[in-house]
This record gives C-alpha cells, sequence and structure tokens, in this order.
C-alpha cells in the first residue's frame, strides 16, 4: 500500500492548490481549505498559549459540527489530539473519561453546558474552557492565523476515541497519523476523489464519522456535516446537495428508506453507499438498493483498527442470489490487513470455518490505550496482532464470518453497549439477585439491550421497576429494553456465566448470537 503524508500535511496542500474547495460545509457555516488550515493554526496557537503542545489531550463535547475539524487539525499541530466525548452519556460518565484522558482544554457546545461543572469537577487538568458560538470565536481571534511550522511525525497522536471496556471502565484508544493516513486507500474501492460530496452523518466520537471524513479530506473533496441524523433530513441534505458517497448504519438505512416517497427522489448522485456496525438483511438491502440505486459496500472494523479493515463489496451483496450467504459476513480483508483465527484455547489456528478468536494485524492498528498499559499488553501482542475479542471463522474464499462476541458487546443502532456496565447498575437494585445483560435481536436496530434478572427471594419487582431504575444511572442507549426473569443463571462448573445459553431462545436458527 502507498503511505500517505499525515492529514494536516494534506490539508496543508489543499490550502495552495484548492483553496477555494469547499472543505466543509453544516446548516451553520462552511469552510474552505484554505480558512479551514488558517483556523486550524489559530487553535493550534491559541493552545500553545495555554502551554498545551504534545501529548495534550483535547476534550470536545458537541453534536457533529465544522468546529471539531478546526480543533483535531489544530491539536495534531502541536503534536496533541483532540479526544471527542460521546455525548449520549451522563455528565458523571463524561467526567470520568475527561479525568482518564487529562484533558487540558474543554471545547463544548452550547447544549452540552449542564455538564461543564461536573466535567472540570473531575478533570482539574482542564485550563480552559471554550464554548462554542461567540466564546470559541473570540479565543481563535486572540491568536495567529501562522502555521505553528511543526514537523508532524507518524507516530503521532492526533485522536483518542473512547470505548468501554470489560471492566466498565472507558478506554482512550489512541490512534496516530499512521493509524489514519493508512484509510486513505479504501477510498479507490468506494470511488471517493476530489470531486466527491461525502455526508458526515455518524457521530464523530465514532471511528465511523470521524474516520470517514478523514478520507474525503485527504483527497481534497467536501464533507457535508450533519449535527445529528434524522431519516426525511438525511434524504433532503443526500438530494439537495448532491451527495455522492456516504457511511451510514443498517438502522438508518432502514428508516431513510421507510419515508414516504423516499424511493422517488433524484438520488442520481451517489456512487455508493458504505454501511457497517451489523450486517444488513435481505429486505433492509433490497429497499436501499431500489431507493438509492447505488452500490452498496459493507465494512466490519473496530476503533482499535481504525475503522474498516474487511469490506464485503457491491458484488457481493447478492439477495435471492445463490451467494446470498455472503451477506451474513464481514467480507474480505484489505490487501495491507493480515487475519487470523485463533482458537483461544490451543492458541493455534482454527481450521477453514472452524471458529476462533478474530486476531488482526495491519497499519491501522492502534499503538494502545492511553496510560494502560496493562490493558494494552492484553489486547496487542508483542507480534503487532491485535486480540479482538469477537469469535468467527474464514471460509474456504477468504470471507470473514462473525459469530459472537468474546467479550459480550451489545451493537445496538451503531452504538457499542458493555454489558458489564448496565450489569453493575441493575445489581446495585434491592430486589435484584443476579442479573445478565445480553443483546437479542431487533429488526430496526439489529440488537437491542435485554437484562435476564433473577429476583431475591420474596420479591415482586417488574420491568417498568428494573428500567425505572437505570434512569439517569446509566445513558438511555445503555439501558434495558426488555427485562425477563429466572430462577438461575446458567454457569458451568467453576461458576462461568454461560451468555451463549441465554442468547439461543432469542436468536434460534440465525447461525449467530450477535448481530
Amino acid at each position: 500500500m502507498s503511505k500517505a503524508p499525515p492529514l494536516i500535511e494534506l490539508i496543508a496542500g489543499h490550502a495552495v492548490t484548492r483553496r477555494d474547495q469547499i472543505a466543509l460545509t453544516s446548516p451553520s457555516r462552511s469552510v474552505t481549505y484554505a480558512e479551514l488550515h488558517a483556523r486550524s493554526s489559530r487553535v493550534a496557537n491559541a493552545l500553545t498559549a495555554l502551554g498545551v503542545g504534545e501529548h495534550g489531550r483535547i476534550a470536545y463535547l458537541d453534536l457533529n459540527n465544522i468546529e471539531f475539524f478546526e480543533v483535531m487539525q489544530g491539536a495534531a499541530k502541536v503534536g496533541a489530539a483532540i479526544a471527542p466525548l460521546n455525548f449520549r452519556l451522563t455528565p458523571a460518565e463524561l467526567a470520568q473519561i475527561c479525568a482518564d484522558a487529562e484533558a487540558a482544554v474543554l471545547v463544548v457546545g452550547p447544549m452540552f453546558e449542564a455538564a461543564v461543572d461536573a466535567l472540570t469537577a473531575a478533570a482539574p487538568s482542564i485550563k480552559r474552557v471554550v464554548r462554542v458560538g461567540e466564546d470559541y470565536e473570540a479565543w481563535l481571534a486572540e491568536a495567529s492565523d501562522a502555521d505553528p511550522g511543526r514537523t508532524s511525525r507518524p507516530d503521532d497522536v492526533v485522536m483518542q476515541l473512547y470505548t468501554s471496556g470489560t471492566t466498565g471502565l472507558p478506554k482512550g484508544v489512541m490512534l496516530t497519523n499512521d493509524n489514519c493516513s493508512a484509510m486513505f486507500d479504501i477510498a479507490d474501492a468506494w470511488n471517493v476523489d476530489g470531486d466527491t460530496v461525502s455526508l458526515v452523518a455518524m457521530p464523530l466520537f465514532h471511528i465511523g464519522g470521524s474516520g470517514w471524513a478523514g478520507i474525503a479530506l485527504a483527497y481534497g473533496a467536501t464533507n457535508v456535516v450533519v449535527p445529528m441524523p434524522d431519516p426525511v433530513g438525511l434524504l433532503d441534505t443526500i438530494e439537495n446537495d448532491r451527495v455522492t458517497n456516504a457511511f451510514l448504519v443498517p438502522a438508518i438505512l432502514q428508516m431513510m428508506c421507510a419515508v414516504p416517497g423516499a424511493a422517488d427522489r433524484d438520488f442520481s448522485s451517489l456512487r455508493s453507499i458504505a454501511y457497517g456496525a451489523s450486517p444488513i438483511t435481505a429486505r433492509v438491502l433490497d429497499d436501499s438498493l431500489s431507493t438509492f440505486r447505488c452500490p452498496l459496500f459493507q465494512v466490519y472494523g473496530l476503533t482499535e483498527t481504525t475503522g474498516a479493515i474487511t469490506e464485503l463489496s457491491s458484488v457481493d451483496h447478492d439477495p435471492g442470489g445463490p451467494r446470498e450467504h455472503l451477506m451474513r459476513s464481514a467480507g474480505k480483508p484489505y490487501p495491507w490487513v493480515e487475519i487470523r483465527v485463533v482458537d483461544p484455547v490451543t492458541g493455534t489456528d482454527a481450521a477453514p470455518e472452524g471458529v476462533g478468536e478474530i486476531w488482526i494485524r495491519s497499519i491501522q492498528n492502534s499503538p494502545g490505550y492511553w496510560n494502560k498499559p496493562e490493558e494494552t499488553a492484553k489486547a496487542f501482542d508483542q507480534d503487532g496482532w491485535l486480540h479482538t475479542g469477537d469469535a468467527g471463522y474464514l471460509d474456504t474464499e477468504g470471507f470473514v464470518f462473525l459469530t459472537d462476541r468474546i467479550k459480550d458487546m451489545i451493537v445496538s443502532g451503531g452504538e457499542n453497549v458493555y454489558p458489564i456496565e448496565l450489569e453493575s447498575v441493575l445489581s446495585q437494585h434491592p430486589d435484584v439477585a443476579d442479573v445478565a445483560v445480553i443483546g437479542v435481536p431487533h429488526e430496526q436496530w439489529g440488537e437491542q439491550v435485554h437484562a435476564v434478572v433473577v429476583r431475591r427471594e420474596g420479591s415482586s419487582v417488574t420491568e417498568p421497576d428494573l428500567v425505572g431504575w437505570t434512569k439517569d444511572r446509566i445513558a438511555g442507549f445503555k439501558r434495558p429494553k426488555t427485562v425477563s426473569f429466572a430462577t438461575e443463571l446458567p454457569r458451568n462448573p467453576s461458576g462461568k456465566l454461560l451468555k451463549r445459553v441465554l442468547r439461543e431462545p432469542f436468536w434460534g436458527d440465525t447461525g449467530r448470537s450477535v448481530n
């Protein structure tokens, strides 16, 4: 594969060769490449004035907007990294992440002002709170727009995206210039070039949002930034802005196709739509193909792999045909990605179509977790292999099929939910003797969160009681949508909870126990 320069160098070049090309446009404003370069330099110099430099972290809390990219690029120009926060978390959860990141600056949008006190109290490292709007503009106006001139290094960490771990504690996945630059080669497969108009609708705190946006910026193309995705608004944006490329999750595609009159809209500008986070059903694929009339690609990846590392190409989407089974696969790895399926007991490679843990080695692999050497050593071995925690197999043609999650993560509508976080909350209820959280099938969201509860003796606690208990204790997307009750939870002789047994009645004969 070719080795692309860091994104800040590419944008600096575009500021000269494509200076008047719109780099980013949103409902509130647009910036050209020349303006993006200048404004990100102002951010860099404003950070320097605060004493923020190499290895610094800038926490960012807002909906998708242009300021994110100015801050990300400005931080990279001084060797610092942006740490975007999931705005769907509670203030307590956000505060934990800010403290872990040792954030020096907090950039926050007006919708999230109520969380500021909790974040600054938890993270005394914060030197300045910058509020998006007049305060942000004044902060930039005080700084020079001259490029600080620091030479960016391949191993500079430029983004720190947070993912909850199996311990329930957040982990900051460090992504470097090299990690992000490796993604730019994916553009060829998706027909992305300098004339692309790319839809950025997925949250920027996810690699599916920020990583996707970086691809178009690398090519000097235009990103259309959507603050929050809604089906009608996305259809309008694709049609009116003449979007050529998009990344969406199947649940969003399904909702868009269900909008009355969607198939009658003019989507002739579309070149392709990539989707991820879960496989697509035949019905949703059929609806998407007839509605948008463009190729669809499925991708699989993790935050730790800087996003997509396998692809199921458009030609391998064959609903109703002899190769329809491939729609349940995650496709094949990109040429620069190595994949192994390893028997977790023996540590040896599984036989073809034998299930094991998926290991990945590529330039896209993160160097590890911020300030967590033990967690890093568990996930990334000395030979460069990432132990994903996902179980699956490779078929004889090299297609990757996911069958389970060793780490039990649930993916609901593109959001990652780690059962232990909800289990911890529910176990604190006085009427809960034991609890297990699993993902169960959901037609729209792929999976939904389900809790299996063992009541304490004499208790008559109900599903509404337990759902209500989780309110204000954990983010809404992590709360149980349904609760069932059992006299005991299945465990093996050593006492380990057998979640596969709990999932079986819900997944039936689908051949999977996750989506």
